[in-house]
Parts: structure tokens; C-alpha cells; sequence
């Protein structure tokens, strides 16, 4: 497992192909297929037998004219995959092509597992350290440790050899079941020590993190919407009830979305009745309805839900939702703007296809989906265009795609065509956004990790996350330890940068450390204590 907090933009799952000599032979190929793709989407939705089970097979016979006739040798698989990936491109951004070495690892956050050995590591000076076995899996079950290093995985030599973290997944993992052997090096120990570990079904948490902002108001923030999220999301909710919780925080930030069905049974928990969360429509598929369906566990309580550009999918129908039912507040900046339904499909050689089916439709009738018209290129960088117009700082900057005017349940106006727009606009913190930054911030999970293997006793004495917020301080010896770290590491100092960004960057130590003792709950727990999005959501609550 990556240790990584943050997320990229939503883009849709596709590779980046290099130019390729071949590329007028591709064009021709593109053409050809998307023509008889035509042919199967018709056949499909009309009934009729579909053209693949006829004798005569086009595609077949051009690339065997490739393959025996082009002047150069050619890899037939990959240039079928690249022209299939080009024809989905052709119909919709979110049109995919996965081939059949990829579909277990893109299947693995909607499923809500993976199958391998259960760790979360670093490579540190080119070695892959623990940081830690989880809780109940077989590395833990076996003995593995935070701190332990992997010199070897099945007698192969990992330490030293400039590995990389995709590598290392590509080793560990495997069906449930299987056996890996691993030779860890311990502290305190001169010899390697031997393990054999059997994989197993690790669990993907969708719900990052779950806690007390105060005495009555709670915050959830959900990570993406996968096949346990709502099972996850009703016990969270339970907790917090159980402290007391009257008023709850959702945060849907950077959540690219999953499972439609995941955000409609969360939504059924908030909103009351048998109200219309959601609804969907398209060529081959009559509208259906999802509809709030039993008594939810949260369903009068004070509610904010907060978006900004990366939330996406199931997030925007969700956040749509509860905007249209008047159930709550959106906090943020404008959402992602992803209203279309794709179903995966697998094919033979278990390779598959993720087909746009249908469009949904938030309770008011909104379609918020983004126009596409101008190509997925544009379309793709149309996030990186409102960023430079201002709409993430300038509220009065926002272009609005579709003027049709839809309404709420009290009558207020919203609108279609690009995302869900917040009730409060909260602009974006550009305090500290700068190349310097972000590449300062990038050396502090490996230090603070480094840093607490050998000062445990810091960090063991705070029983409660209240006690280390108030107490626990990072001092300026802490501080210019954490720089001389980082230039050890490469980082070229810029004094006048690092004082613009330094609160920020000591939150986010103080942040990390907390994650050391109370995982992603003391990482968010600290690092939102400064997020103007959470003071605008609590100051809305009270």
C-alpha cells in the first residue's frame, strides 16, 4: 500500500502512449474498428446478432495483413490495445479500455481489497522499510514489525538495487492463498530473519478519517465510494453518535467517486421519506429511479457537505442530493463535473471495457456532466483552465456552461452542465503554493517516520489526540532538524520561501506524528485544524 494522503485529479483511467512509428497504420486501424464498434453497440442494443459471431472477422483479417505483410515486426497485442483505447477515447472521456494486466489492480479500490501480504512501507535509502503491518494481517500474523527492512523477496536482492514502489507491490501481492518468502533485517539484530508469508484479502478503507471536531459536531471524510463504504460510513456515524454527535461534517474533497449505489445508501441515511436521490437514463437502459428507502441514522441532524474541484462522480450525487432536498449546506468550491454511468464489461481474454451507459440526473432534473464536445483533451484540461481563470480563488469568475435554471425543494436556484456548485464558495489557499513548498512537504512522512523509530518515548507519553494537539509542539531544533534532513536529501534551500511557508509545513509535521500513533484520524484531526473549508462548515453549523 502507497502512504500517500493526497490525491491527483480524477482523471479517467487511461495510459499515456509515446508517439509511435506506426502511427498512419494505427489511424487506418482506429477507423476500421471504430466502424465495427459501431456495428456491436447497435447489434447489442437492437437485439440483432452481433457481427463478431458472423464468419467474416475485419479486424482479424487486417492485423494478419499487418502482421505477415508491414515492413517492420510489430507487438499485434498492443497495437489492438492502443487502437481500442483510441476508439473509447472517440466516444466520451470516461470510455475505457483496461487490458487484462490491469483489471485486478483498477478493480481493487471499488472492491474495497487487494490480495498480498498486509504492509505499508517506505523506501528509504533504497530499502523497502515497514511502517507498519496491519492490524490482523499476514505479515502482522507472522511477526513482521515496523521498522523491519526487506533485504530479500524470494531470495532476490531488493535493498540497494534502486527499486521502485510498483515493483515492490508487483512482488508482494498475489492470490489469496499463496506464499511469498521474505528476509527482513531488524535493529538490534546481525543476521537476516527469515519469513514465510502466506497472502490473504487486506481490506481498502474508504473512510479516511471519522472524529469530534467539538462537543456536538462530527466530521467523516470519505476517501471514495467503493463496495464497504456504507457499511463503513454507518458505523462511523454510530461512534460519533455515541460521543455525543448532534451536527455532522461530510468531506467528499478530492473523492474521485466508485460504486453509484454506494452514494445513493449513504444518502438514504441523511435524507428522510422516500424522496429521489438520484435517477438514471440512456439508449439501451429506462430511466431508473434510486430513492431514499427506510429511516436513516442521520436523517434532522445539522448537515455541511464539502466539495471542491476534485470531487467527482458518486461524490457530485451524492453532494446533488443534498443540495436539491435542501438537506444541508455545500461548502466549497464547484465539483468535477462527472454525470455519466459507465458498466464494466469483461471479455475473453479478461482484458475489459468500462462503456458509458447512461447519464444521472440529482433530483431537480440536473445533468451535471461537463460538456465533452471539444475532445478529451480539452476536456481533461478544462480543470487546470477554470484554475486559471480564478474560479478557485474568485468566486465571481465561475462560468457557468448551462443557464438552464433548475430548482430545490424551497425554491432556490441551481444549475447543470459543470458540477455542483456550493452554497458557500470558500476560495482555495494559495498562502503557501509554491513549487518550493510542495517539494519541501514531500520529505516529511520518510523523516517523521525515521525520526520516531528512534525517539519513541516522544511520542508514547500522549494517551488522547486532545492531549497531543495542545501539547505537543514542534521546536525550532525539531524544525532545522527536519531541514537538514531534507537538504541531505537534495533540497536546495530558499530562505525566503521557507519563512512564507513555514506554519504551514510545521502543521503538517505535527500532522504526521500524529498519524504515527492514531493512523489517518490523527493525520486529519491535526492537519485540518487550519482549513478554512472546516472553520466556514462549523462556523455554518452553529
Amino acid at each position: 500500500m502507497d502512504n500517500n494522503e493526497e490525491k491527483l485529479p480524477p482523471l479517467s483511467y487511461r495510459k499515456q502512449t509515446a508517439t509511435n512509428p506506426y502511427a498512419p497504420f494505427i489511424y487506418a486501424l482506429i477507423l476500421s474498428l471504430g466502424i465495427m464498434l459501431g456495428f456491436v453497440i447497435n447489434s447489442i442494443t437492437s437485439g440483432k446478432q452481433s457481427v463478431l459471431n458472423r464468419g467474416y472477422d475485419k479486424i482479424e483479417d487486417i492485423l494478419n495483413y499487418v502482421d505477415q505483410k508491414y515492413v517492420d515486426t510489430i507487438n499485434r497485442e498492443q497495437l489492438l490495445d492502443k487502437s481500442i483505447d483510441k476508439i473509447l477515447s472517440n466516444l466520451d472521456p470516461h470510455s475505457v479500455y483496461i487490458p487484462a494486466t490491469d483489471v485486478s489492480e483498477v478493480n481493487e479500490g471499488l472492491e474495497g481489497n487487494f490480495e498480498g501480504v498486509g504492509i505499508e512501507f517506505f523506501i528509504v535509502q533504497d530499502t523497502i522499510t515497514v511502517v507498519t503491518a496491519i492490524s490482523g494481517g499476514p505479515s502482522e500474523l507472522v511477526g513482521i514489525k515496523a521498522g523491519d527492512r526487506i533485504i530479500k523477496i524470494t531470495d532476490s536482492v531488493v535493498a540497494g538495487v534502486k527499486i521502485k514502489d510498483t515493483e515492490v507491490k508487483h512482488r508482494l501481492r498475489g492470490p489469496k492463498g499463496s506464499k511469498v518468502k521474505v528476509a527482513i533485517l531488524r535493529t538490534g539484530t546481525k543476521n537476516l530473519i527469515d519469513f514465510e508469508i502466506s497472502r490473504d484479502k487486506i481490506p481498502l478503507y474508504s473512510i479516511d478519517a471519522a472524529y469530534m471536531v467539538n462537543t456536538e459536531i462530527g466530521y467523516i471524510r470519505i476517501g471514495q465510494f467503493s463496495s464497504t463504504t456504507h457499511q463503513e460510513f454507518a458505523q462511523k456515524l454510530r461512534d460519533l453518535q455515541s460521543e455525543g454527535m448532534q451536527k455532522l461534517i461530510i468531506d467528499l474533497r478530492g473523492n474521485p467517486g466508485g460504486y453509484l449505489q454506494a452514494a445513493t445508501t449513504i444518502a438514504d441515511e441523511l435524507i428522510s421519506g422516500e424522496k429521489l436521490l438520484v435517477y438514471t437514463n440512456g439508449k439501451a437502459y429506462d430511466r431508473q429511479d434510486y430513492k431514499a428507502s427506510k429511516d436513516g441514522l442521520f436523517e434532522k441532524g445539522a448537515l455541511c457537505v464539502l466539495i471542491d474541484e476534485n470531487s467527482a462522480s458518486a461524490s457530485e450525487i451524492l453532494s446533488g442530493a443534498v443540495q436539491d432536498w435542501d438537506r444541508g449546506t455545500i461548502i466549497g468550491r464547484t465539483s468535477y463535473g462527472k454525470g455519466l454511468v459507465q458498466e464494466q464489461y469483461e471479455l475473453q481474454d479478461h482484458s475489459a471495457i468500462r462503456l458509458t451507459v447512461a447519464r444521472y440526473y440529482t433530483p431537480s432534473g440536473r445533468c451535471i456532466q461537463r460538456s465533452y464536445e471539444k475532445g478529451y483533451e480539452k476536456y481533461m484540461n478544462e480543470i487546470y483552465e477554470r484554475y486559471a481563470r480564478g474560479e478557485f480563488v474568485h468566486e465571481d469568475s465561475i462560468q457557468s456552461k448551462d443557464t438552464t435554471v433548475y430548482q430545490t425543494s424551497k425554491g432556490k436556484r441551481v444549475y447543470g452542465g459543470g458540477g455542483i456548485r456550493p452554497d458557500i464558495f470558500v476560495p482555495a489557499d494559495t498562502s503557501s503554493a509554491n513549487e518550493y513548498y510542495y517539494t519541501v512537504r514531500s520529505f516529511v512522512p520518510e523523516f517523521v517516520y525515521k525520526y520516531s523509530s528512534k525517539h519513541a518515548d516522544v511520542l508514547e507519553k500522549y494517551k488522547s489526540i486532545d492531549e497531543f494537539k495542545k501539547n505537543f509542539i514542534i521546536t525550532s531544533e525539531l524544525e532545522n532538524e527536519f531541514y537538514q534532513y531534507a537538504q541531505a536529501q537534495g533540497l536546495k534551500s530558499d530562505v525566503a520561501k521557507e519563512k512564507k511557508a513555514e506554519e504551514k509545513l510545521k502543521l503538517n509535521l505535527k500532522a504526521f506524528f500524529a498519524k504515527q500513533i492514531w493512523r489517518m484520524d490523527g493525520y486529519y484531526n491535526i492537519s485540518n485544524v487550519d482549513d478554512k473549508v472546516i472553520a466556514k462548515a462549523v462556523e455554518a453549523l452553529k
